[in-house]
């Protein structure tokens, strides 16, 4: 299986490849960075390496869950839980012999969902783990996990590809968002005394929202079924809903981070250090956006944050508010 093409060639790929054709990769691999799919295909390429080695006979396709030896671990359920129950039957299979090759690997999807007693289960595997066995770890956010699970891995953070110019999200309709969202706040921020203005704000404010709700749910969609396509075919009602919430998660968390990009992009060459108050709203505007992500991970819905974000834009970016 190839890499990922943004990441082909990197320091950290290279590092990977070198302790594989080594013998030498760690036994307990953390994988963390903004996109969960990435990841995901960057442990399906050490999978593929291990249990697929040059030469071997009879290869199996481990990205479509044919491998014998390739073990899942992934959130149950909307809440997207790792449970007690899952982690057990994952280490009883790494436990046993190898069936096809030299190696086993387990993949443990979005790490970060165990809960307590699951994640303390899986830290005794961790302590002594079961000869020529890889455990991968996935994660977008490290920091949840417990801190005696993160100091026995070996950490790889793999970041998104940066964004210049242009969009890096592949999603239908979303280069025109932004180029909408950044003309919106130069109407803001030029003034607009003319009647009517204040109304114009406001419909655009709630057209922009909409039409972030109808591309958010197409990419979901798309994404959703060319994934669905490579899941092994025996896989459980709740863990297929959980990786759909995911995939939700996902993508709204990278819009919302282009989001913030975009409004650097625009901040950044107009409010030099001669006029404070650009410079204060624009503080202020970043706060306002990492505050509602937050609250994304509570559950809030992403239009109701997104409103939230773009009212308080709307006050901030008005000229009057910046005098």
């Amino acid at each position: 299986m190839s890499w990922p093409a943004s990441l082909a060639g990197s320091p950290a790929i290279a590092v990977i490849e070198r302790a594989i054709s080594r013998n030498r990769l760690a036994h307990s691999i953390l994988l963390h960075g903004d996109d969960g799919e990435t990841l995901g295909a960057i442990a399906l390429a050490i999978a593929d390496r291990l249990l697929n080695p040059p030469g071997a006979a009879g290869r199996r396709d481990v990205a479509a869950g044919h491998h014998p030896d390739c073990f899942h671990l992934r959130p149950v359920g909307k809440m997207r839980v790792i449970t007690a129950d899952g982690t057990r039957e994952l280490i009883a299979g790494v436990q046993m012999t190898p069936s096809v090759g030299a190696w086993k690997v387990a993949i443990i999807h979005d790490a970060d969902r165990m809960n307590a007693h699951a994640a303390n289960i899986f830290l005794k595997t961790l302590e002594e783990p079961p000869a020529r066995t890889v455990l991968l770890l996935l994660t977008t956010h490290p920091y949840v996990l417990l801190p005696t699970i993160r100091s026995r891995c070996l950490h790889f953070r793999f970041p998104s590809a940066t964004l210049g110019g242009s969009s890096a999200v592949a999603a239908e309709g979303w280069g025109a968002w932004l180029d909408d969202y950044a003309a919106w706040l130069g109407r803001l921020v030029e003034g607009g005394a003319a009647k009517g203005a204040a109304a114009d704000y406001v419909m655009t404010l709630y057209g922009l929202v909409a039409r972030f709700g109808a591309i958010l749910d197409q990419a979901v969609a798309r994404s959703w079924e060319s994934q669905k396509a490579a899941l092994p075919p025996d896989l459980e009602e709740d863990e297929q809903v959980a990786i759909e919430t995911g995939l939700l998660n996902g993508w709204r968390t990278r819009l919302f981070a282009e989001i913030e990009h975009a409004t650097r992009a625009f901040a950044r060459p107009r409010f030099s250090g001669e006029e404070p108050a650009g410079q204060r709203a624009f503080a202020a505007a970043i706060e306002r956006l990492e505050h509602v992500v937050r609250l994304l991970r509570l559950n809030l819905n992403e239009s109701a944050a997104l409103e939230d974000f773009l009212l308080g834009s709307l006050r901030l970016w008005s000229r009057p508010a910046r005098r």
